[in-house]
């Protein structure tokens, strides 16, 4: 669609240019509609699983926007020629039930034959105009949270070749069969600044999305990321899907790795997931607030993963660090190269080094007072190998 001219229409509040995870469409000053649509070819291997987790999946993109699904439509390819109508009605059952524990409507579809089968849901729901959650509001200092663990893409790959372990797969499918709904309404309740859910691109390619769309760098915590069981077998094994290759190699200039980081680590966290979590960016005060309505709602997967570490706005550039074990050295943006001292004498800017952690805030706080008095500033932000 970028060759389609821009939608102008004052209505809409997220399209096609947005990038995010659904459109929202607003009605009147207190109501808005949230479309979205998703379907794929089976994951696993049970027609009755394959229809829940495919619904939960098209669902998913309402909820990562803090919106609340309630009609949808049945998107089916199947060959009718080749398997009998029974596994049809069995994906069909689990879509439904799925639907309706979401308390959603399935009020039609439409089908067509295909040689290999297909199945999601076209996804309508509502949301109030000015709470929509987007993949653009990240702040620096923002932590990030991730309500599943990662893998899925692995195991499915394990699935189909015949290598998964039974207790293995029944715990990926227990997970991408969970809906995201009761992360999506604790994170509506605690108030959070940005959302994705974590999908096909993986956790680093969504939140790559985040990083664009919100003018930020994050930085994670890879021993705090979850992971289902059995990723690491599989990966040893071989079991990895090309859409996980193609998110590290689309990431490869985007990313700063830890020194020695291990190929299987990097190929975990790429991996292309199905019906995966949310990943909430929530300023640090409300983590508290977050954690407590997750775990009131019996979300089992709380992770704080990483922050949000860097802002390019109004010609300020800060570099707010998270003091990860494996941190050496950054410069002011990754949109200059070279020694930070120079960039700041091209700009005309504050330049300023902070080496420990009780630097940076008030560092960060003369960047900004430097920012409205009209000047740049430049912060290179420093933490020592632990």
């Amino acid at each position: 669609m970028r060759s389609f001219p821009a939608i102008d229409d004052a209505r809409v509040i997220l399209g096609a240019d947005a990038a995010d995870d659904a459109a929202v469409y607003r009605l009147s000053d207190d109501k808005a509609l949230v479309f979205t649509t998703d379907f794929f070819t089976p994951i696993v291997d049970d027609p009755y699983d394959f229809g829940r987790i495919a619904a939960a999946n098209a669902l998913s993109d309402v909820y990562a926007v803090g919106g609340a699904p309630f009609a949808a439509l049945n998107i089916v390819c199947f060959p009718k020629d080749d398997l009998p109508a029974e596994v049809l009605s069995e994906i069909l059952r689990g879509g439904r039930e799925k639907a309706q524990e979401a308390g959603v409507v399935i009020l039609g579809g439409h089908t067509i034959d295909d040689p290999e089968p297909k199945y999601g849901l076209s996804v309508t729901g509502s949301i109030h105009p000015d709470r929509v959650v987007t993949n653009a509001g990240a702040k620096p200092g923002d932590r990030l949270v991730l309500t599943k663990p990662l893998g899925t893409g692995i195991i499915g790959t394990a699935i189909k070749r015949g290598a998964a372990l039974p207790d293995h797969v029944d715990s990926a499918v227990d997970q991408m069969a969970t809906l995201n709904r009761a992360s999506a309404e604790a994170m509506v309740e605690a108030g959070v600044t940005a959302c994705t859910d974590v999908t096909g691109f993986g956790l680093l390619g969504h939140l790559l999305n985040i990083a664009d769309a919100s003018g930020v760098t994050v930085e994670i915590d890879h021993k705090s990321v979850p992971f289902l069981p059995g990723v690491d077998r599989y990966i040893d094994q071989g079991f990895v899907p090309g859409g996980t290759e193609r998110n590290l190699e689309a990431l490869r200039v985007s990313i700063e790795w830890p020194r020695n980081f291990a190929d299987a680590g990097k190929l975990a966290l790429a991996d292309a997931q199905t019906s995966g979590g949310l990943v909430i960016a929530v300023p640090e005060d409300r983590v508290p607030d977050l954690q407590s309505a997750l775990k009131a709602r019996n979300v089992a997967v709380r992770a704080e993963i990483g922050i949000v570490t860097i802002i390019l706005n109004n010609g300020v550039m800060t570099h707010y660090h998270a003091h990860m074990p494996y941190a050496t050295k950054h410069w002011g943006s990754n949109k200059f190269s070279g020694n930070y001292s120079r960039v700041a004498e091209g700009l005309g800017a504050h330049a300023e080094r902070v080496e420990t952690p009780d630097q940076i805030r008030p560092a960060i706080k003369r960047a900004l007072e430097q920012s409205q008095s009209g000047r740049p500033a430049v912060l290179e932000m420093i933490t020592k190998e632990e």
